[in-house]
């Protein structure tokens, strides 16, 4: 069994209830952090621990909480992000349902290290049953002595507050939860000026989403030396993976970043497996925003050597060999899986959530969704794959936020590794939307068009 830090208590019963977390040792990093340390003293742990941001850019946590100003007289707020809406990505919504206290106690933490007095949560409007479980969670804290005024006598206050978002995924991006939180049209904003400096009503601000939130927990409790000491190179601790798609066990697994990518899929104590003893065929294993990788790809990288469930394994060899341990949605795909078709859903998706600030995005996405569609319904041409190519590559980087970037990922790892599957789909317009692909192409060289 792997190393469980955030998961460890996940089946002790009523561990949802302020009484049985209390019992099970929780809120202990409160009453460390608050009475033996200092913010400062938090903020190094945090940085010695090497945590990375678990919502998906992986962006070292320490680091970003030292860039928050401190201009006297201003306040300054902690915003955690749990607008989980990336598909395939379901470990927050299992953090703040079960183990909501959790979540909790990360937050008071970082709110103490960050001079955060007012500290909100800002949820996807679609876990309105999760809302109710936090908002119950914060009375227990309140009635409890862990938020409000002068927590644990020490001087330091803190009020939670939960604000429900209206399901846009836009606003999974920092600058545009701000937006959203103010009460305005979640549209990104242009940087700088950096939320760190002007963020929420204009103050300083930190937004983490709530798996790294909910890491500064054990990272308070064990030590950040020993923390880092979990896991491998600069994927320390542990990490969250949603594991979805055509395996025989989806759900939600804590991993140490120390295993392989064949062991997570395969081994019973995971995935267990490919469901109907089917071959594996392809993985997105970072969300739906990052680039799929063909089995070959996933099992071993370019050189040959073993893929590990880690940042630094699963990227290797950049976009052209590898992908991105993202927000650690993992879509496993099976030998009878249409990769045109899968890429289209994904396209549809990125179209109808782009909010239309760049023209790049605005259009580009409904392009990439009509070309899809034509040729997944036997209506493209050749034409079409490498006019694809070329609207994506427009798209990237062209954007405010990666929105941009995440729409056109999906389509160009498709192309670089299927292009055989959308050339059949033209060839074969009858055949098209009936037919099983089968193996053979899994070792075809790479196709990158010109």
């Amino acid at each position: 069994m792997g190393v469980k830090l955030l998961l460890d208590k996940a089946n002790v019963p009523g561990i949802r209830s302020y009484e049985v977390y209390r019992r099970e040792g929780g809120y202990r990093s409160v009453e460390k952090a608050l009475k033996e340390m200092n913010p400062e003293s938090i903020v190094e742990e945090v940085k010695k621990s090497g945590l990375r941001g678990r919502g998906g850019a992986g962006f070292p946590t320490g680091m970003k909480w030292s860039f928050i100003a401190k201009p006297e007289g201003v306040p300054r707020h902690l915003v955690c992000n749990a607008d989980e809406s990336e598909p395939g990505t379901f470990k927050d919504r299992y953090l703040m349902e079960f183990i909501p206290h959790l979540l909790l106690e990360g937050l008071i933490v970082s709110s103490f290290a960050l001079g955060s007095n007012d500290t909100y949560i800002y949820i996807r409007g679609e876990y309105a049953w999760i809302t109710d479980i936090l908002e119950d969670a914060i009375k227990e804290a309140n009635a409890n002595g862990w938020l409000g005024k002068n927590i644990l006598g020490t001087g330091f206050d803190c009020n939670i507050y939960v604000q429900r978002g209206a399901g846009a995924y836009i606003c999974g991006e920092e600058t545009a939860l701000i937006e959203s939180l103010e009460g305005k049209r979640g549209n990104p904003r242009i940087k700088p000026p950096f939320p760190a400096i002007q963020g929420l009503w204009q103050r300083p601000t930190v937004v983490n989403n709530v798996e790294t939130l909910a890491a500064i927990v054990p990272i308070i409790n064990l030590g950040g030396d020993e923390y880092a000491k979990i896991g491998v190179g600069r994927s320390t601790g542990t990490k969250l993976i949603s594991a979805c798609g055509n395996i025989n066990k989806p759900g939600v697994y804590e991993i140490d970043m120390t295993i392989s990518v064949e062991e997570f899929i395969y081994s019973d104590e995971y995935c267990g497996g490919i469901k109907g003893g089917k071959q594996l065929k392809a993985c997105i294993p970072g969300g739906s925003s990052v680039p799929i990788l063909p089995a070959n790809l996933l099992l071993k990288t370019a050189k040959g050597e073993t893929r590990y469930m880690n940042y630094e394994s699963l990227s290797d060899g950049g976009f052209a060999t590898g992908s991105m341990l993202g927000s650690g949605g993992f879509i496993v795909l099976d030998e009878d899986q249409c990769i045109v078709k899968n890429t289209l859903t994904l396209a549809r998706f990125y179209r109808h959530e782009s909010c239309g600030q760049c023209s790049p995005c605005r259009e580009g996405t409904g392009w990439m969704e009509k070309i899809l569609y034509k040729i997944e319904h036997g209506q493209g041409t050749i034409a079409d794959i490498d006019l694809l190519w070329d609207i994506q590559r427009k798209i990237e980087g062209n954007t405010i936020c990666p929105l941009g970037d995440a729409a056109a990922w999906p389509v160009a790892a498709a192309i670089r590794h299927f292009r055989d599957e959308f050339e059949w789909h033209i060839n074969n317009p009858v055949l098209s939307q009936t037919s099983n692909f089968g193996l053979q192409h899994y070792a075809d060289p790479i196709h990158v068009p010109a």
